[in-house]
């Protein structure tokens, strides 16, 4: 395998690397940004029911 070869090889693999990688961080925000949301819709619920006076 020549040099030029090669080379055009790893840069396909960086260039594939890379791509996996935005989109492994591009799951990963979606993740963070569901447990948020979920987290906050927590809150309020327990909010709500915190000033429920049943006796």
């Amino acid at each position: 395998m020549g040099p030029e070869l090669q080379y055009q090889m790893i840069i396909n693999r960086v260039a594939d690397l890379r791509g996996e990688a935005a989109a492994h961080r591009l799951v990963r925000e979606a993740k963070a940004a569901r447990k948020a949301r979920e987290r906050s819709s927590e809150r309020r619920q327990r909010g709500a029911f915190g000033k429920l006076d049943v006796s």
